[in-house]
């Protein structure tokens, strides 16, 4: 099938490469040149797992390329919309300018029966707004959320743990089904759907067929149902990790370890462990402004009291930063000034080299703030770092950024900090021994036996 993916940011790029790499015969579209001759040469503009693979085979079979031509989209039978939703400059809504752009530059290009399948993240209710726009053309709106994690963007991509699938008000509501394209999709009241959603049913599973083959769950619902589940699952995980956040802060009062506190809970299958890492908090491109925007959109709708939990979470959340800044300072007898700080990762988690709302960089950056002298390592993120933070000194090498450390901060958990750096060898380098685990993902007792003064978010 021939595809066009509008947007070549992160999603759109993982997305255009995945769907080529099944067999889809697709066009990339993007106004930014730059990021268009990259892709062009198989080359990913960013750090992910496994795309510079996919990508780059793709661009050499012919199945996938990339213009800045939105003509070029013509003739597609599925086109899916995956830009950018950033936060509004003056509030916390999302904001659509790059939606409705990329909706108004397409409108042209449409045809009779095409499907335009919307994957940016996007208030409730923009889905039936734009639905007018787009089936004045003779064409169809659908939302397709995505539910990519950086780092497995590509795994979850091309083998997803379900599919989702929101069609017109008009069409049936909601119902789950396995991979047999056969089924039969009905609606609310039992009755089956009209011929015309089960062709759009079908081709989007056409389009997903590898993982539809396997039995992934393909779920069929309303518009406003699809763009809820998107946003109400980025709540959700925002609100187990800030849950175990705040049992950290209770856990530094007491002097309970949150750890064990969360393993202990984790073994209820009601709860489970994933997701009950305590830390610094979450950060990146979706979790803090989707918190966000799912609040100010409630209040727009008069729920706000709904979600009010979600502003205490965003709160719980910026706590911990300060938190990890007050460890060093502690740690440090009181003051950073004129002391090497060796923060120990920059981009907001591992796999990735995203530093959209790190909470690491934003604990380096304070630190700087309060005199310290800090410097800054990271395997992937340093030059998406260096651009956005310039007063903070950037070094490659994790050893040579220890050296003559006062204080050691790890704030992103790669392997290189987690697993490879025995306190010992980091013994040999740095002056101080002082380390803040800002993600609880060393070996307290190891770092202590071997003369650390070990600092951990919730821990005694």
């Amino acid at each position: 099938m021939k595809l066009s993916v509008i947007g070549c940011g992160y999603l759109g790029a993982v997305h255009a490469a995945a769907m080529a790499s099944i067999g889809h015969e697709v066009v990339g579209i993007d106004v930014d040149q730059r990021k268009i001759d990259a892709l062009s040469k198989g080359e990913a503009p960013f750090f992910e797992p496994g795309l510079p693979e996919i990508l780059s085979e793709g661009v050499a079979s012919g199945r996938l390329r990339f213009t800045t031509d939105m003509a070029e989209a013509k003739g597609a039978k599925v086109h899916f919309i995956g830009v950018g939703t950033p936060q509004q400059k003056d509030g916390y809504g999302a904001d659509l300018t790059y939606v409705n752009a990329a909706i108004d530059g397409l409108l042209p290009y449409l045809s009779e029966g095409d499907i335009v399948a919307g994957k940016s993240t996007v208030p409730v209710g923009t889905a039936a707004e734009l639905t007018p726009r787009v089936e004045a053309t003779g064409a169809t709106l659908v939302w397709n959320p995505e539910f990519l994690r950086e780092g497995w963007a590509v795994q979850d991509t091309i083998d997803p743990d379900r599919l989702v699938l929101g069609v017109s008000s008009r069409f049936a509501r909601s119902t789950t089904e396995g991979g047999d394209a056969g089924s039969t999709t009905e609606g609310g009241d039992g009755h089956s759907t009209t011929g015309e959603e089960v062709d759009v049913v079908a081709v989007m599973k056409e389009v997903y067929a590898p993982p539809v083959a396997k039995g992934t769950p393909f779920i069929v619902t309303d518009l406003a149902t699809a763009e809820l589940v998107k946003v109400s699952a980025n709540a959700f995980l925002a609100t187990k990790i800030s849950f175990i956040n705040a049992m950290a802060e209770i856990a530094e009062v007491v002097g309970a370890d949150v750890t064990q506190l969360a393993d202990a809970i984790g073994h209820d299958a009601r709860i489970g462990r994933k997701f009950l890492g305590a830390g610094i908090g979450f950060g990146g491109g979706c979790l803090p402004k989707d918190i966000r925007a799912f609040a100010a959109r409630a209040e727009e709708l008069g729920r706000g009291e709904s979600v009010g939990f979600l502003r205490q979470m965003d709160e719980i959340n910026m706590r911990r930063r300060d938190r990890a800044v007050q460890l060093v300072v502690d740690g440090l007898g009181g003051s950073v000034f004129k002391k090497n700080v060796t923060v120990l990762g920059a981009a907001f988690k591992p796999h990735s080299d995203d530093i959209r709302d790190s909470p690491a960089l934003d604990v380096a950056v304070r630190l700087h703030g309060l005199g310290a002298w800090v410097t800054v390592t990271d395997p992937e993120a340093i030059a998406n770092a260096q651009a956005k933070h310039p007063q903070l000194n950037y070094v490659e090498d994790r050893d040579e950024a220890l050296r003559a450390a006062d204080a050691v901060v790890v704030v992103t958990e790669w392997d290189e900090y987690r697993r490879q750096m025995s306190p010992e060898h980091v013994s040999t380098l740095t002056d101080g021994r002082v380390i803040v685990d800002g993600r609880n993902c060393l070996d307290a007792a190891a770092w202590r036996a071997a003369g650390w003064t070990y600092y951990g978010m919730g821990r005694p």
